[in-house]
């Protein structure tokens, strides 16, 4: 499922062609994925202006001129692909309609914005702008990672006394927005912290010093266009390269990617998710 650094990476590719731009057209081929699509989607879209394109989390937010939101989740294989004229002169061509384009916004900038969705995991819906923080999807969201409500005091505050390991307490989105598998076995990595440690073990020192690393595998995450593994693509097509710089998720059997260190990449299962990491750097 795509992370953080993906969405962040889809929102990014989709701004120029979608933020300030109207819906010309929707058209919705499905009634459903994930759950039902809500009542006149295609209706409620047409004629609307996106007037900010944001993102909570692993949600793109779509704010339109009619005060409601359009609130996108990827799921597992969801993809929005861009085509068509693009502001700046660009132009990608439009593919041959494909078996699993469930919705299609045809913008006023010219292009052309398709929902892929093999797997039908994914979800859309519409909400009031100004109680978007009380949908369902949202209400209970920790702090987004890379913004300021996510610091040093915080993270210590939220772990204190917590017998979950610290890998099960960093995927909980009550605690940290947007963090999934990779992000999290990456990060703590670099922060040298075994995934098996009880987060409330974890000395305030070593917990203030995991929030700039967090912090840091996101924005090179980003940087890099995101991790490609299975269905991911950003919105122009092309793959996210992070993958490529994996130390740890992944990689079991191989070597620990730390200068001099002797140990191989070891995998475990917790709550039912793989845990990658090096026993002889993460204590």
């Amino acid at each position: 499922m795509p992370e953080l650094p993906e969405v962040e990476t889809v929102r990014r590719g989709l701004l120029p062609a979608m933020e300030g731009h109207a819906i010309d057209v929707a058209e919705v081929r499905r009634p459903d994925l994930r759950w039902p699509f809500p009542e006149r989607m295609a209706e409620r879209l047409a004629g609307q202006t996106v007037t900010r394109l944001g993102r909570r989390s692993k949600y793109l937010l779509a704010d339109l001129s009619s005060g409601e939101t359009l609130i996108v989740h990827l799921g597992m294989s969801g993809r929005m692909l861009i085509s068509g004229d693009m502001p700046g002169g660009f132009h990608h061509p439009h593919a041959a309609p494909e078996k699993h384009d469930h919705v299609v916004l045809q913008m006023s900038s010219g292009a052309r914005i398709t929902f892929n969705d093999a797997r039908r995991f994914g979800a859309m819906d519409l909400w009031p702008t100004e109680r978007i923080g009380e949908h369902w999807l949202l209400k209970d969201l920790g702090p987004e990672p890379l913004g300021n409500a996510f610091h040093e005091d915080y993270l210590v505050g939220r772990l204190k006394g917590r017998n979950t390991p610290i890998k099960s307490a960093l995927l909980d989105q009550r605690v940290v927005a947007g963090l999934g598998n990779i992000y999290v076995c990456e990060a703590l990595f670099r922060a040298g912290i075994t995934p098996r440690r009880r987060a409330g073990q974890v000395s305030e020192q070593r917990v203030r010093a995991l929030v700039p690393v967090v912090r840091e595998v996101l924005e090179d995450a980003i940087a890099a266009g995101g991790s490609s593994l299975r269905d991911y693509r950003q919105a122009h097509g092309e793959l996210g390269y992070f993958q490529h710089t994996f130390r740890v998720y992944d990689r079991e059997g191989q070597p620990c990617t730390t200068p001099d260190c002797p140990g191989t990449i070891a995998r475990i299962v917790q709550s039912g998710r793989s845990s990658f990491f090096c026993p002889n750097c993460q204590r």
